[in-house]
C-alpha cells in the first residue's frame, strides 16, 4: 500500500458533476425542510448524497466522518453539491481487522451507489463518450488536515481522456488533468515519488522556455502524459493501471491505508484523536476548476480564522484545482476586494471578477453559518461560472478569533452563553496569555509575510523538521523555516516555537496547522531564499545561517533578525467578557501553585481564587538561602539544626507576608518541607566551603555528614513528614513563620487562614503526631501576640496507601490536597523523572493513550482519588478537596476532578484561566448528561 507521501495535499478542492457542465444561471439556494436524524442501517457499508438529498446527517459524524457527514448535510439543505458515496468508517476499522480485508458486501454496495452518481450525472465511469471522473477523499470524524490521502480526476485513461477533450471542447484541460491524475494516483496508490514526475515538468518548461504550468499547451501536457507513463513503468516495471475499476478500489485503498501514516499517526498522537476512530471514505463526481477563465477553484472562511472579524476570509485560483490553492505553485487570490487592498494584492479578487457567482457564494456562507451556528471553513469549485460545494466544516481558528466569534454569536443571538464556554478549546488559551513583541522596540525587519497564525516566537533558525524536534528537545526555543511545509513536517512543527515559510496562503498547510496547533506563523514571505543543502537563507542581501537568531511576528508578518523585546498581554475584551460566563457556570474553584511573589501576582491577575501549593522548600534555592539550609540538613544535632532555622524563620516569615497580602483573604495551602535531600546537599568544594564557614564545622567533617545522608531512591527516602518526624523543629520553625506571618499580614489587611499541608502522609499516626505539633506552635503564637489564629491543617494524598487509607486519615486532616504527581508516580511505578525515555513507545503501542503524567490515569489513579474522596468524606463529611499537581492544568483531568466531586483545582499561574473554562465545560457537560 502507499506509504506517506512528500507533498502537501492539505484541502483538495474538486468534485463534480458532468464532465462537461451546462453553463446555469445562478440559481437560488433554498434550505429544505428535512427529517429527524437517521441513524445507522445494519449492514449499510456505503451512504450516498447529492441532489438535493443524502442517506445521511451531520449528527452522523462517528459513522460518515466530518467530511461526509457535511456534505450530506449540505445535499438535504439543496445546496449545490457533486454527488457522491461515503464509505464509512466501520469498513476502516474492518479494513485492519481483517488484515486489510473488506467486508464481502462492500463492493456492491459500491456499485450501486457509483450507478446513482451515474444516473444524476448522466456520464458513465470509464465510458468513451461521456466518462464519469471522480475524487476519493479520506474523512475523519476529527478534522485532520492533510495527514492522509486524496486522489483526483479518477477514471482517466488513455480511451477517456480523449472523450473528455471532445466532449469539453477544451483538450488542453483534458490532457492537464490526465497528467495531474497519474502523478497522484503514482505517489499515493503506487508510491512512485511525485519528485519523479515534478523533475519531468521542470524540464520540459526549461526546454519550452517556460516559467508557469498554465503557460503549457495542450500538446505539451500530451508529452508529458508518455513521459509521466514511461516514468511509472520504469519504476514499477508494469504500466500505469488503465481499468478505471482497479483505479478506484487502489484509491480506496490508499486512503484506508493512510490512516495509519506516519504524519496520520503523528497528527493523531499530538491531538489526543483515538486510532479505533478510522477514517471514512468519500468518492465524489469530479468538477473542474480548470476548465478556462470562467472555472475556479477556492477556500474560504466565513469570517476570518486569525482575528475572529465578521468577514469573508479566504483565497482562490482561476483555472486550477484545488492542490494549486495550497502547494504555493502559484499566489492564489483574495475573495473580497477589502482583502485585496488590506494585503496590496494587485491580482482582481473572485469579487471583481465573478461578481454574480460570488453573490451566490456568499448567501451559501451565509445560510451554511447560521445552520450551524459557527464559523465555516469551506471548499469550493466553479466550473464554466457553476457554483459547486465541496466541503464545509466548523473552522480552525486562532484562541483570539475563537474568543470574538463565540462573544459575537451570543450577541447576534445564535448561540446561548453556555454553548460560547464551550466553544473554546482550554488550551487553546496558552496563545492569549503570553507575552507579545513590544510595538516600541527596535526592530530589524528582513522580510515580510503573510500574518498567517497570531502571535510571536523567536528562536534558532532551522531547515528540517527532523532537526527542530532534536534541538527543541534539549530546551532550545527554534523557528522552522522552510520553503513550504507539507504534512511530513508535523513533529518539527510541533516542535519549534513559530514557522516561516517562503510560499503558501493563509490557507496554506503551514497556515491551517500552525493556527490548530496555537503556534505563531508567517507564510509566504517571497522575498526569501531558502538554500536547503547550505542551511541557510538570504533575503535583500542579509543572510541568516542555521542558528541564528530570528523573530517573527503572526500578527503582523514581519521576519525580525535577532530576539524582539515582549510585552504581557491584555486580558480584558472578549477574553474577560467569556471568562465571567465561565466562572457564572463552574463549581470547581481554580488556585494556584505558586510561591513566588511574581507567581502569585500573576495569578490573582488570571483569576485564581487562592494558593493551592506552596511548595516551601522552593523558597530556599536563593544564593543567600540555601547555605542555611544545607547547614541546617547536615547538622550533627539538635542545637545545630536550631542554630540554622534561626536564621531562616525571618526569611520564611517573610515570604509568607509578602504571600498573604498579595492574596488579600484568599486561602493559601503552604506545604510543610518536602525535599528530596539530594537537591540541596552541597556538591562542590566550595559549596562545603561555604557551610562550614556558616556553622563552624570543618568541611572534611560536613562530607562525611553528607555521605551519610546519602540516599539510593531520594524520591521515596528521608522526605516529606518523614523529616518532620525525625527533625520535628523544622516543621515547628515553619509553623511559626506561618502564624507569625499571617498575623502580621492581617494587621492592614484583610483576615487570613492559612492551610497547613503535611505532605507524603501514608498513616493517620503521622498526620496525628504532626499537627500535634502544629497546633501547639498556633496556642503558642495566638499567646504571644494574643490574635486568635484561625486556619487548618490538612495532607497531601499522594501515595496509594494515603487514599485507601483516607477515612482514618480523615480523622485528623482538615483537608486533603492530592499530589497527582507523586500519586501517579507510585501508583504506575514508574519514575515522573525517568519516563520520557521510554514513554513515547508506550504511546505509540497504545498502553497508554496520554501520557499519565500530562493527564490523569482516570482508571488506576483516579479510583484511587475517588476512594479517598468517599472515604475522607466518610470520616469527616465537610473535608475540604483539592488537587495541586500539574494535572489541575489539564483540561482533560479537571473534566475528571470535577466529576470526582473535588473542590478545588490549582495549577500554575499561566493555565488559571484554562482551568477556569475547563471547569466551566465539565459543569455544562454535566448538566447536559443529566437532562438527557
Amino acid at each position: 500500500m502507499a506509504k506517506p507521501k512528500t507533498k502537501s495535499k492539505t484541502v483538495k478542492k474538486t468534485a463534480a458533476k458532468k464532465v462537461v457542465a451546462k453553463k446555469a444561471a445562478p440559481k437560488k439556494v433554498v434550505a429544505k425542510k428535512v427529517a429527524a436524524p437517521k441513524a445507522a442501517t445494519k449492514g449499510k457499508l456505503v451512504y450516498s448524497f447529492g441532489d438535493g438529498r443524502a442517506d445521511g446527517r451531520s449528527e452522523m459524524r462517528e459513522l460518515l466522518g466530518g467530511k461526509g457527514a457535511n456534505l450530506a448535510e449540505m445535499s438535504n439543505l439543496g445546496l449545490p453539491v457533486p454527488p457522491g458515496f461515503t464509505i464509512t468508517t466501520e469498513v476502516c476499522t474492518a479494513f485492519y481487522k481483517n488484515g486489510r480485508k473488506y467486508p464481502a458486501e462492500l463492493k456492491a454496495q459500491v456499485d450501486t451507489a457509483l450507478a446513482r452518481i451515474e444516473k444524476l450525472v448522466g456520464a458513465k465511469f470509464g465510458d468513451s463518450v461521456m466518462p464519469l471522473l471522480v475524487s476519493v477523499r479520506s474523512g475523519a470524524r476529527a478534522s485532520m488536515p492533510g495527514m492522509m490521502d486524496t486522489v483526483l480526476n479518477l477514471g482517466l485513461n488513455d480511451t477517456t481522456v480523449q472523450a473528455l477533450a471532445k466532449k469539453s471542447g477544451n483538450e488542453r484541460f483534458a490532457w492537464d488533468s490526465y497528467r495531474r491524475f497519474i502523478q497522484m494516483y503514482s505517489n499515493v496508490v503506487l508510491d512512485v515519488g511525485h519528485e519523479h514526475f515534478e523533475e519531468l515538468l521542470e524540464m520540459h518548461k526549461e526546454d519550452k522556455g517556460l516559467t508557469l504550468d498554465t503557460e503549457l499547451t495542450a500538446e505539451d501536457w500530451k508529452t508529458l502524459v508518455v513521459a509521466y507513463k514511461a516514468k511509472v513503468k520504469e519504476e514499477l516495471g508494469k504500466p500505469f493501471p488503465q481499468d478505471v475499476r482497479d483505479q478506484l478500489w487502489g484509491a480506496i485503498g490508499a486512503v484506508f491505508s493512510s490512516w495509519m501514516n506516519n504524519r496520520a499517526i503523528t497528527y493523531r498522537t499530538l491531538n489526543h484523536i483515538p486510532e479505533s476512530w478510522g477514517t471514512a471514505v468519500n468518492v465524489q463526481a469530479m468538477v473542474f476548476g480548470n476548465m478556462g477563465d470562467t472555472s475556479c477553484t477556492g477556500v474560504a472562511f466565513t469570517r476570518d480564522p486569525s482575528t475572529g472579524e465578521k468577514a469573508f476570509y479566504g483565497e482562490y485560483l482561476i483555472n486550477a484545482q484545488g492542490e494549486d490553492v495550497v502547494a504555493g505553485i502559484r499566489t492564489p487570490q483574495q475573495l473580497t476586494k477589502v482583502a485585496r487592498l488590506k494585503v496590496g494584492n494587485d491580482m482582481p479578487s473572485m469579487q471583481e471578477t465573478m461578481p454574480g457567482t460570488f453573490k451566490q457564494l456568499t448567501d451559501v456562507f451565509q445560510k451554511l453559518e447560521k445552520h450551524y451556528r459557527d464559523m465555516q471553513d469551506i471548499e469550493f469549485t466553479v466550473q464554466q461560472g457553476k457554483l459547486w460545494m465541496l466541503q464545509t466544516r466548523s473552522g480552525k481558528r486562532t484562541a483570539k478569533a475563537a474568543l470574538k466569534i463565540a462573544v459575537d454569536m451570543v450577541k447576534e443571538k445564535l448561540i446561548s452563553q453556555a454553548e460560547a464556554v464551550t466553544r473554546i478549546d482550554p488550551a487553546s488559551l496558552d496563545q492569549l496569555l503570553h507575552p507579545t513583541p513590544d510595538p516600541k522596540a527596535p526592530r530589524t525587519v528582513i522580510a515580510k509575510g503573510l500574518a498567517a497564525s497570531p502571535g510571536a516566537a523567536a528562536g534558532k533558525v532551522v531547515f528540517n523538521a527532523d532537526e527542530a524536534e532534536k534541538i527543541a528537545a534539549t530546551g532550545e526555543a527554534v523557528i522552522l523555516v522552510r520553503i513550504e511545509t507539507s504534512p511530513e513536517d508535523i513533529h518539527g512543527m510541533h516542535a519549534a516555537k513559530g514557522i516561516l515559510t517562503a510560499r503558501g496562503g493563509t490557507t496554506s498547510h503551514a497556515a491551517v496547522v500552525a493556527r490548530g496547533m496555537g503556534r505563531p506563523c508567517v507564510s509566504g514571505a517571497g522575498a526569501l531564499r531558502i538554500d536547503y543543502a547550505a542551511n541557510r537563507m538570504t533575503v535583500s542581501g542579509t543572510v541568516v545561517n542555521k542558528g541564528d537568531i530570528i523573530t517573527i511576528d503572526g500578527s503582523t508578518g514581519e521576519v525580525i533578525l535577532g530576539l524582539v523585546p515582549t510585552i504581557e498581554p491584555a486580558l480584558s475584551g472578549d477574553f474577560a467578557t467569556l471568562m465571567s460566563w465561565a466562572d457564572k457556570l463552574r463549581r470547581l474553584k481554580v488556585r494556584t501553585n505558586a510561591e513566588t511573589p511574581a507567581d502569585a501576582a500573576a495569578a490573582v491577575k488570571f483569576g485564581c481564587e487562592g494558593i493551592g501549593l506552596c511548595r516551601t522548600e522552593h523558597m530556599f534555592f536563593d544564593a543567600d538561602r540555601i547555605t542555611a539550609v544545607r547547614e541546617m540538613i547536615l547538622a550533627a544535632d539538635v542545637e545545630g539544626r536550631k542554630k540554622a532555622l534561626a536564621k531562616l524563620l525571618p526569611v520564611q516569615r517573610g515570604d509568607f507576608v509578602k504571600l498573604f497580602k498579595i492574596m488579600a483573604g484568599r486561602p493559601v495551602t503552604i506545604r510543610l518541607l518536602d525535599p528530596p535531600l539530594h537537591e540541596f546537599l552541597p556538591h562542590t568544594d566550595a559549596d562545603f566551603a561555604a557551610v562550614a564557614k556558616a556553622s563552624g564545622l570543618s568541611a572534611d567533617a560536613l562530607r562525611e555528614r553528607a555521605k551519610a545522608l546519602h540516599e539510593t531512591n531520594p524520591m521515596l527516602g528521608h522526605r516529606g513528614c518523614r523529616l518532620g518526624i525525625s527533625f520535628p523543629e523544622i516543621y515547628e520553625m515553619q509553623a511559626r513563620a506561618i502564624f507569625e506571618a499571617a498575623v502580621e499580614a492581617s494587621k492592614n489587611g484583610k483576615a487570613v487562614e492559612p492551610e497547613v499541608m503535611i505532605p507524603l502522609v501514608a498513616t493517620k499516626v503521622e498526620i496525628d503526631v504532626l499537627k500535634r505539633r502544629v497546633d501547639a506552635v498556633a496556642a503558642a503564637v495566638t499567646k504571644e501576640t494574643g490574635k486568635k489564629l484561625k486556619y487548618l491543617v490538612g495532607t497531601m494524598i499522594e501515595l496509594p496507601r494515603a487514599a485507601l487509607r483516607a477515612a482514618e486519615i480523615a480523622e485528623h486532616a482538615e483537608f486533603f490536597s492530592f499530589g497527582t504527581n507523586d500519586l501517579t508516580q507510585t501508583t504506575l511505578g514508574i519514575s515522573r523523572d525517568d519516563s520520557a525515555l521510554f514513554m513515547e513507545d508506550y504511546l505509540k503501542a497504545g498502553i497508554f493513550e496520554r501520557d499519565p503524567f500530562v493527564s490523569i490515569d482516570q482508571s488506576g489513579v483516579g479510583e484511587l482519588v475517588r476512594t479517598a474522596v468517599e472515604r475522607g468524606r466518610k470520616t469527616r463529611a465537610g473535608i475540604k478537596l483539592g488537587i495541586c499537581g500539574e494535572h489541575g492544568g489539564d483540561p482533560s483531568s479537571v473534566r475528571f476532578f470535577h466529576k470526582a466531586g473535588l473542590d478545588y483545582v490549582s495549577c500554575s499561574p499561566y493555565r488559571v484561566p484554562i482551568a477556569r473554562l475547563a471547569a466551566a465545560q465539565a459543569a455544562i457537560s454535566e448538566e447536559k448528561a443529566s437532562e438527557a
